[in-house]
Order: C-alpha cells, then structure tokens, then sequence
C-alpha cells in the first residue's frame, strides 16, 4: 500500500470531467467574486471542501490530478488527516484566536514548536530561523539581515553619527546605504519592492515600479539532453562564473550578498550543476558576499531531498523558505547576522505560530513515511515516462529536465503559444499543470504523488501531445 492509500483511501482512482474547465459554475463564482476581489489571475474557482489527496476538485464538481498543488504549495495532499488533526488541537486554537506578536510577546511553546518543527530540519551549519509571512517577505527580510550585517561589520564597533541620523531621514547618504544584492538572469524573488528588484522573470511582473539599479548576473542557460553537450555546458558554466566574478570585483558599490534560487521556478525551471553551484559559492566567499539561497519554491522536500541545494553540496549563509512548508522566514548561522540592536530587524507578527504548527506537522509526516525516499522513486519513474514521451513528440516536448531532482522535472515546448495550448488540453482532460518562463511546463505535485498518479500524468500528457499533433497536420 502507497503511502497516499494510507493518508487518503478514498481518494478518486482517476480524473473525472463533467464540464470544460474553467466550467460554468466557476465562471459564475469568478464574476461575483470579481465584483469585490481581483480575480484576474484566476485560472478556476477550487471546491477545497472535495479536493483529495492528489485530486483537485473545481466548482463544477471536475476532479482533477494537481501536478502543480497550489503553485508548489501542498505538501501531503489535500485535505491531509494528520494536518486536519493539526488544526482541532488547542495549541492551534489559542494561536489562531490570540496571534501573538512575536517580535515584542514571543508565546511560551514558540521554542519548542521551532525546535520540533523547522529547526528539526535546518540545513547543515544553519541553526538559527527567522519566521515570516511569504516567500518575498522572506527574501526581504534576509536582504535586511545581509545589508545590516554588512553595515554593523563595516561600522566595527562605532556608535551611529549625527551626519547618518540626519541623511537617513531624507533618505539620503550617507546614512542610506548604496550597497546592493546582487542576483540572476531569469531569477524570481518576489513581488515586493526589494524583492522585485531581484526578480527577473517576465516584465509584466515588475513594469512600472521604481527598482534598485543592483548588479545582475548571468544564469547558464544549458543545452539538453545533458548528455549531448557535456563541453558546451561546461564552458557556460565557466563563462557565467568568469562574468559573475568580474562583477563581484568591479561593482562601484559594496556587494552585500547574491540571492540565487538551487533550480530557477517561476524563471521557467532553469537549472545548473553541482559545480556551477559550488563556483558561485566560492565566489562569494572569495569577495566577502553573504550567499543567499532561496529555498521559497525549491525546498520542503519536492526534489528528494527536504533542501534542494543539499544536491549540491554547499552551506549558504542564509537559505529563505516558504511555500510547502505552509510557513516563511530564513535559516542562518551567524548571529551577527541577526543584528546588535532592536527594532531593526522588525515587524509585529514576525511570522505565525499556527503556521509553524502547520509546518511541524509536515516535517513529522515526511519523516514518519520516509517520503524523500519516496519522492526520489517516484521522480525517477516519473523522469523515465516523461523521456519516453519526449521521444515520440521530439518537435514539441524539448529541453526535458531535472533527472535525478525529484519532482523538479520541466520540459519546453516550442513556443509560448503551444505551451499553453498543451497545458489547456492536460487541464480539459482532467490533469492540472502549471507553467513558467517564456514556454516551459513545471511539474510540482504533492510529496505523496506515487508511480499510479505518473502513469496517469504521462497518458494524459500523451493523449495532449497527439492533440497538438493532430492539429498541427
């Protein structure tokens, strides 16, 4: 018995279509509910009262298999028991009915919620957190910590002068800083102000709001299949660690940290090797950067292991999180990097014990059931489907990617137009998908997704590539 048959015995056997979707119930709902909230971005209206296990129920009642979860965002499935369970307790009931504000009246069990939850699982040589409310709250805040370390080291010791006092307020130097994040081509941190700064997904996500003139460095953009183009690859790698060391030495400004995400999400699933990886964090050891990796869409064990910079063997200075953990913030070691004063590092919440109790309850569940192991079972079977689909559809189905991560598999179709064609055509069938970048399709299901859900994914997969086909001749 799989591990979803234990958490979900009813779950459905297979999808099941009563309409098209978006369906004319959820059509109805978007329409009255657009009259008070943006609904712009809605892709349809989610019936979470039905929505089990691997299935995603709509309005209209159609089940469909999530290969996306919410963005990357369910861990165990909907509707998980054990998380059901999580919410009925009264640790969950006092937090929800009295959200403390941790920053000034931390509650009496917060140490040990962090210590059997989140901190159970820091990445080796982190072992202090910071909690938040978002993946870009997150970033922002380790910005903070990067930009506050880099000052308070800087300063050594001396007390704030008068000149900064006054200039600060005016938002002026020198008691603003000039210094910068640097980050990467096609890299995604978040929607906020700061974090929008580092993201370089799409122009829609950042046109007409005021940016940070920070340094941005190439991501190598590989060829596939790996195998094919081991030189060339190679001298990619090299060439973006060649530019990426050129701008550490010659930016005008201090560099006080470089944000990178282990595999770039919403930048359309690029990915890179262990030695890229490796290279970036020499570098910015070499030129005294905090490395930042941003774990908000990667971690939470989605590519077999519960970090997925863990594949590459390296220890950031702080890793930020969110998503499938149902909870934010960012793992350090350092305490420098928590700063020497209050009220600097700030904001009244400071993130939310019922989602660290969220989290808890996670963490447990994927060591209870050894679900890394499972991830990386299913993700090798899912890859290996996945391939032989690609070469029946060579024309349409390029760039596949992520063998050996889990999940994090993607793949290209030609253009952008195709790609969501393709991913229309999966949804009508009763397969949810989700996409990114200028043209890829971005597999991100829940930890308890078994090989009985991949065989399902890839037929249905098939099924929308010989429409494409079809139409195409």
């Amino acid at each position: 018995m799989g591990v979803s048959d234990q958490y979900f015995p009813d779950e459905p056997k297979e999808p099941s279509m009563k309409t098209k979707c978006p369906g004319p119930k959820t059509e109805a709902k978007l329409a009255e509910l657009s009259t008070v909230f943006d609904t712009k971005n809605a892709i349809f209206v989610t019936d979470f009262y039905n929505s089990l296990g691997n299935y995603i129920c709509d309005a209209d009642g159609n089940l469909l298999l999530d290969a996306y979860c919410q963005i990357s965002s369910i861990a165990l499935g909907y509707n998980n028991p054990e998380l059901l369970k999580t919410t009925r307790t009264k640790e969950m009931s006092v937090a929800l009915a009295n959200r403390p504000a941790l920053a000034c009246f931390p509650s009496t069990d917060y140490y040990q919620i962090l210590k059997e939850g989140l901190l159970s699982v820091a990445p080796e040589g982190l072992d202090k957190v910071y909690t938040a409310h978002t993946g870009s709250d997150a970033n922002e805040m380790a910005f903070k910590a990067a930009l506050l370390y880099q000052a308070t080291k800087k300063r050594a010791g001396k007390p704030f002068s008068e000149e900064e006092k006054i200039s600060v307020m005016k938002n002026e130097l020198p008691g603003a800083s000039d210094m910068a994040i640097l980050s990467f081509t096609q890299g995604f941190h978040g929607r906020l102000f700061g974090s929008l700064s580092t993201t370089h997904s799409k122009p829609i996500h950042k046109l007409d709001m005021p940016a940070f003139k920070w340094p941005v460095a190439p991501f190598p953009v590989l060829k596939y299949p790996l195998e094919d183009y081991v030189e060339e690859n190679k001298e990619e790698e090299a060439s973006c660690l060649k530019k990426l060391d050129h701008i550490l030495a010659t930016y005008p400004h201090q560099i006080a940290a470089a944000i990178i995400e282990p595999v770039q999400s919403e930048g359309g699933d690029n990915h890179a090797s262990p030695t890229f990886f490796k290279g970036v964090r020499e570098l910015t050891k070499k030129h005294g950067v905090l490395l930042i990796v941003d774990e908000v869409q990667c971690g939470g064990g989605g590519s077999g292991k519960i970090w997925l910079h863990q594949h590459y063997g390296i220890t950031p200075d702080i890793m930020t999180f969110s998503k499938k953990m149902q909870n934010a913030g960012f793992f350090f070691h350092d305490p420098a990097i928590a700063g020497d004063q209050p009220s600097r590092q700030f904001n009244t919440w400071f993130g939310d014990p019922s989602k660290a109790l969220i989290a808890r309850t996670i963490i447990h569940e994927i060591k209870k059931n050894h679900l890394l192991d499972e991830v990386t079972k299913t993700g090798e079977y899912l890859y290996t489907k996945l391939d032989a689909i690609r070469k029946k559809h060579l024309k349409l189905m390029i760039n596949l990617r992520g063998q050996h991560r889990g999940f994090f598999v993607g793949f290209d179709l030609p253009t952008v137009e195709l790609r969501d064609k393709f991913i229309y055509t999966c949804r009508q069938k009763g397969l949810n998908l989700g996409g990114c970048g200028d043209k890829a399709v971005r597999l991100r299901p829940a930890l308890v997704f078994q090989p009985k859900h991949v065989d399902i994914l890839a037929r249905i997969m098939e099924e929308s590539f010989d429409v494409l086909e079809n139409e195409k001749n």
